[in-house]
This record gives structure tokens, sequence and C-alpha cells, in this order.
């Protein structure tokens, strides 16, 4: 059917175009003010969720931290979903964000799950920090070959770190000493069932007797019974390695103190010979379970009871004498698996030393019907306060010395928020205890008002003050603890908008289709009405067989293009292929589209539902790479970590001292037009207004620089000097204007998402009525 058939016959059904037409834009419009609000309430919410962070101090890392390259970031929430930690991240004006990072302790899911690369896992600001060894990548210490750490101990403190640590550490000894795997494949529990009624498995060497008896050294001494050095022993005997086990209290070392019932998280872990652990979380009890059969099916040599004093290595023989409370072992290579608590850190108050002050609580449900006070502001201090208060008759106080919370876990915080709205205990902030007594505590609570004391009728004390970490024992043993010592960590660098590849492949995809119009230039150069007069028309017009093509070719592209919003939501995550991926198929198939639609117009598109959907289409992939741009504007750090505001007033103040260095009045008086100008540049919120601010203000400035250099030059004052205060002038302005209108600056991104993905309906919902039509009354020529 031609063209003018298939117009007359649209024109009969104007009347119900335009009112379905009337009816699709005020839907739209709702849908859209509601999202709009949704968005702008999740904004508020995470705004001033960070707010409260940064006031109570959970804002700021222990020691591993997420760094975000906002640069790279999609905003896609697929790290917030990904970490098992409640409020590390969030998203807000459309990018992720760290907004409790003190409850960061190192998963790494988030940097697993980014789908383009925008997170990196690693170590906050530890340069000045003396609590951290100074260890190899193959955790041996430096200066001291042989000698190796593992788990907690060298900083981290995940389960799965350390079970990680351990392994690594006997794979490193088995290859410096030329050792092949003896059981490849781990023993899997019916092995192990079986083993036990048939008189132990079948696993050479067999255990290794007490190293005094023996004149040879031992391949490998492992010091503590923790996860890292179960890991650890099941890679020695995997590999065939004479080593040992001692440990000063009992197997499982911290776990091994963890209240009942404790959640212990691990994550899916594999163990040499034994095999997967496959739950996320395990009681206490589970766990302990799991390694005294580990134990004892694989007849691990352990022995506990032995405190660890120290060793020596002789330089001759390259044997290390390790020391323990009740032997002597000589090893070659020697790992030291103590984690990092060592021995409970006290009050040092008068009474403390009674027996009712304890420092750990294995069983909640042993204390009831009494009057409780426990002091402290971690994890372990809440999780002890609210068991003991869950039995009956208890009455517990909880003692914490700062006016918040902010270094524990987002369910604990709940818990303890709903425990003591029920009145189920008490919080006593900003307290210490000064005195303990046989039937009483004393403490002191500061206040605005100034001090004032208080005084507990008590029959328990438990005091989880941290423990003092063995690092002078450590120190004599050869460990340094020194910041110089360890290695530099290259810091995270921004890696770009990620927009080159895209442009390269749209340069590429371009210039095929150019080649493909100047081949059949006498066609499309042609005017439309002389087009069916010409040998090619057949060929190329819109319904011919190739120009069909062309446009199922560029709908087939859309629909693939919009996959990339499945793949990204929940509901698209067993869709094949990493988010990467799927990003990078977005950007070209974007770009491929648009020429395919084109081909297929002919390159004359037309005013119709179909010439539309492609001028939508163009407008998306340009501002799709001028979003991504936007993105990028953001004032960042050199890690790529969007500045906060007062980060931003600390450049200022920087800033502020290198203008003193300027000591001239021209100097001054640049500094002064350059503040003016800064202040005159009051953004609207309009979303054009502050689109159009972020060119005019560059170009107010370039013309403001240069009037001021011709008043320079005029003054006599050099062109090097010049360079260098035009040079700081650009700094200055950069930073005021961004400390002065972040916000708004955030604010137009998100404004520009947000044009940008309903452009993207209006696109969809044009090629659907392009799409019909054709199809209703058939090839349009």
């Amino acid at each position: 059917m031609c063209v003018g058939s298939a117009l007359r016959l649209v024109d009969e059904h104007v009347g119900w175009t335009i009112l379905i037409a009337v009816i699709l834009v005020f839907a739209l419009a709702a849908l859209s003010l509601r999202a709009r609000r949704a968005e702008v309430q999740a904004m508020a919410r995470v705004s001033a969720e960070r707010a409260a962070a940064k006031e109570s101090g959970s804002d700021k890392a222990q020691l591993q931290f997420p760094n975000i390259d906002t640069s790279q970031c999609i905003g896609c929430a697929t790290c917030v979903r990904a970490c098992p930690e409640e409020g590390v991240l969030d998203i807000l004006h459309g990018q992720a964000v760290v907004v409790h990072g003190a409850r960061c302790v190192g998963h790494g899911l988030c940097a697993e799950a980014c789908p383009v690369g925008a997170i990196a896992v690693t170590l906050g600001d530890v340069k000045t920090r003396r609590d951290l060894p100074a260890i190899t990548e193959s955790f041996e210490v430096k200066g001291q070959p042989g000698l190796f750490l593992a788990g907690e101990v060298t900083g981290y403190a995940l389960v799965r770190t350390a079970i990680a640590h351990g392994v690594a550490v006997a794979s490193e000894v088995a290859r410096r000493l030329d050792r092949v795997v003896l059981v490849p494949a781990p023993v899997r529990r019916r092995e192990m069932a079986h083993a036990r009624t048939n008189g132990g498995l079948d696993l050479e060497p067999a255990p290794t007797p007490r190293a005094e008896d023996s004149s040879e050294p031992l391949d490998l001494l492992i010091v503590g019974a923790g996860p890292a050095g179960i890991a650890c022993s099941l890679g020695a005997k995997q590999h065939g390695l004479r080593f040992a086990m001692v440990e000063q209290e009992e197997l499982g070392g911290t776990v091994a103190k963890y209240p009942r019932r404790k959640l212990v998280m691990t994550q899916p872990v594999e163990l040499p010979l034994y095999g997967e652990l496959p739950e996320t979380s395990y009681q206490k009890e589970d766990l302990m379970a799991i390694w005294e059969g580990i134990v004892r099916d694989f007849e691990l040599p352990l022995y506990t009871g032995e405190e660890f004093l120290g060793l020596e290595h002789d330089d001759d023989d390259g044997v290390f004498t390790v020391r323990t409370s009740a032997a002597s072992y000589r090893a070659r290579n020697v790992c030291l698996a103590l984690g990092r608590r060592g021995t409970p850190r006290k009050l040092g108050v008068p009474g403390e030393e009674l027996p009712k002050v304890a420092y750990s609580l294995l069983d909640a449900q042993s204390y009831t019907g009494r009057k409780i006070v426990v002091v402290g502001g971690g994890d372990s201090a809440i999780e002890a306060a609210m068991g003991l208060a869950e039995q009956p008759g208890n009455d517990v106080v909880l003692s914490y010395r700062k006016h918040a919370f902010f270094r524990i876990k987002a369910r604990n915080e709940k818990r303890l928020a709903q425990a003591a709205a029920r009145q189920e205990l008490r919080v006593v902030y900003n307290s210490e205890v000064i005195a303990i007594d046989e039937a009483s505590v004393e403490l002191e609570v500061k206040s605005d008002a100034g001090k004032k004391r208080m005084r507990l009728a008590n029959d328990e004390v438990f005091v989880f003050a941290g423990g003092i970490p063995p690092f002078e024992l450590l120190e004599k043993a050869g460990v340094s603890f020194d910041p110089n010592a360890r290695d530099h960590v290259a810091p995270i660098t921004e890696q770009g908008t990620g927009i080159m590849r895209g442009l390269v492949v749209g340069l590429v995809l371009t210039a095929l289709s150019l080649g493909w119009t100047l081949l059949y230039s006498d066609y499309y150069n042609a005017e439309p009405a002389e087009r069916p007069h010409s040998a090619l028309h057949d060929w190329l017009r819109p319904a011919s067989t190739l120009g069909l093509a062309f446009g199922i070719g560029a709908t087939v592209l859309i629909v693939s293009n919009l996959l990339y919003l499945l793949r990204r939501a929940r509901i698209g995550q067993r869709l094949a292929g990493s988010l990467r991926l799927w990003l990078s198929v977005h950007m070209v198939t974007g770009v491929l589209a648009m020429i395919m639609a084109l081909l297929h117009a002919g390159l004359a598109p037309k005013s119709t539902s179909g010439g539309h959907a492609f001028l939508c289409l163009v407008v998306l992939v340009v501002t799709g790479a001028i979003g991504r741009y936007f993105y990028s504007y953001l004032p960042k750090a050199a890690n790529g970590r969007e500045l906060a505001i007062d980060e931003l007033r600390a450049r200022m103040a920087a800033l502020a001292g290198e203008w003193d260095a300027q000591a001239n009045g021209f100097g001054q008086h640049v500094r002064d037009t350059i503040q003016v100008l800064v202040a005159r540049s009051h953004w609207r919120h309009s979303f054009w207004r502050r689109l159009a601010s972020l060119f005019t203000d560059q170009v107010t400035l370039r013309r403001t620089l240069e009037q001021l250099r011709i008043e320079g030059r005029a003054q006599g004052i050099p062109d090097s000097q010049l360079v260098r205060i035009f040079h700081l002038a650009r700094r200055t302005h950069r930073a005021a204007q961004a400390t002065s209108h972040l916000e708004d600056l955030r604010g137009l991104l998100a404004s520009w998402r947000y044009f940008h993905r309903w452009l993207a309906l209006l696109m969809v919902l044009l090629v659907v009525v392009h799409v019909l039509t054709a199809v209703r009354y058939g090839r349009i020529g």
C-alpha cells in the first residue's frame, strides 16, 4: 500500500489518535511525577543518613574501605544489594556512595558485583598506623625469611580471609620445599564417615610427633588454632608437609570465645581436603563442631594449652626455634596465626579485680534475676547486653563512653533501639566506670551541664573494651610495624568516564555507514520525489527487503539495548554475561540502532511516528554520552571518590594559603575578582539554567582572565608570574564553584538522568506505534 493510502486511513482515525495521545501524555506525566517524588524522598533519606553517619563518626572506615570511582559508577545499586553489611553503601544522586564506612569488614562482594569495575575495596589511609605488620604479598614478614603471618593478626578480620591466608601460607611453604599435592581432591564427609569406621583416613604423612623428640626440624609450625591455623594445617596435610599446630587455649581461637548461638559470618569457602563450607553464616556451635571434626578425622597434630613465648632464628641453618610454655619446636618455617585480641583490655578502676567482673560472655542463659552492667560500644558489648536482657529477671545497663554507637552492625543497632524502646535495657551514653564494689558500680556521666556521678546496684559486670594485641611479642619475634617498612600502596586513580570506547565504536560504525552511503550516493542524494524512478529504489526503499531488514535490525537492537535495564535489575540476574559486558553492549547497540534506523529511512526520516522515534534515538545516544561526561564533572579525590563539602572547603583553605604567597596587590585583585564571579553564579533550580551555567560560567571566566592579563601586563608583571596567578585563579574558581553549588551540580546530574530515562520511554512508544502501523497497513512505499 502506498504512503498516500496509508495517510488517508490514519486521517480517518485522527480523533481516536488524539484522544489516545492525550491519555498517554497525562499517564506519563502522572507516572513521571510519582517516580520523581519517590526518587527525591530516597535521596533525602540517604542524605540524612550520611549526615547522621558523619556526626557519629561511622562514615570513616577502620581498615578496609570501598573506594568508588564516580566517573565509572552507573548507579545500578548492584553493590548495595551485594553488601551483606547493611548501610555501608547506598545510592545518592544516581551514584553509589559510602554511608557507614565503619561497617565495612572487607567482604569485597560489592567490588565483585560492580558491572563496570567502579569499586575497589582497599585499605584506608594507613600511612601513619602502627598496628599493621610489614609483610609481603605471600604473607611473609619482611626481613624474616620463613616467618609468616595469617588471619586477624594481619589486620583483616573475616573468617573467609583468614582461611585464604592460611591456605596461601601452606602453599607457599610447599612451593619453596618443592612439595606436590598428595591429595588434590577434597575428602568429602561421606569418605570421612567411612574412614572413622575403618581405622582412619589413608593420608600421608602420619601425625607428626612432638618436635623436641625429633632431630629433624618440622617443615612448618603453626601457632594458633583459629580459622587461619586450621586452614594452614589442612593445606600442610594436603601437601605432605611435616607440621604441628600449637594453641595457648582451645581450638577455634577468637570464635571459641563467642557467646552461644552467635552467628559467625564465613561466606562460602573451600577448605583443603575437607571441601566447601557452603553456608553464608554458621552458629558458633556448628562451626566449632565442624572444626573439631576436621582435627579428629584428618588427625591434625594439635597441641593446646601451650602459650607462645617467642622464637629465635638460626642464621647458620635457617631453622627457627619456637618456645612455648610447654615445649620447644624447631621448624624451617613458622606461621603465626595469633589473632589480634591478645589479653582483654582492662578499665584500670578500683574493684576491677572482684570475681563478679568478667571480660567475656559464653552463655547468657546462665544469668537470671541479676543486676548487670555491660561496658563497651562494639558489637560484642551490644550482643552481650541484649542477650542478658532477654533472660528473665535481669536488669541490664549498657555503659558507653561516647555519645552514640558508630561502629556496629546495622542489625545490632536496630535490635538495640527496639530493646531500649521496650525498656528491656538502659543505655547510658557519655559514661565511664570509675569504681566497682561488691554491691554497686559507680559511673561518671558527662553532659552539657558538666559531669555527674551515678551509682547503680549491681551483681555482675561485663567489660568489652577490646583487647591488647600481642604486638610487643611479635616485635620481639622480628615483626615490624613501622609504616615505612610496609609496601607502598599505589593510590587508586580515576579511570575516566568510559566514553572513549563507545566513541571509538561509534566512529567505526559511522564510518562504515558513510562508506555505504557514498557507494550509493546517486540514490541517497536524489530528491524523495525522484527516488521511485531510480533503478536502486526497489532495493533501498524502506519497504524493500533490505530496507525492512534495516528496520527490523534497528528494532531488535533497541530491544537488546533495553534488555540491559532488565539485566541490571534483580529479575534479570539469570541472564548470561557480566553487567560490564551488558553495559558495553548497551552503548554499542544504541549507536548501531541509530545507524540502521537511518538507513531504513533512506537517510530521509519523515515527520511520522517512525521519524520521531529516530529523532528520540539520536537524542538518547547523544545525551547518554553527555550524561556520562556530566558525572565526571563532580569534584573528585585522586581515587575517583566524590568529594564531600567539607573536603571542598579544605581545598579552598589550602588554596587560600597559596594566594598568600602571591604577596602583591595584583594577586589580591585577581582573587577578589574570582570571588565576585562565583557570587554572581547563583544557579537556578531549572534544569536548563543549571545546564547553561556549566558553560556560561567558563566563558565568563575566560573573558575575565583575559582582561586581567591585559591589566597585569600594563602593570609590568612578568608573564611567568601571570601564568602562576591565573593557574591558581582557575583552580580557585572551580573549587569555589563546586563548594557553593555542589548540590546544584548533583541536582543537574539527577535531572539529566531523569530526562534520559523518560525520553527512552517516549522512543519505545513511538517505535511501537510505527511497527503497529506498518503491520496494520502493510508495506509503506
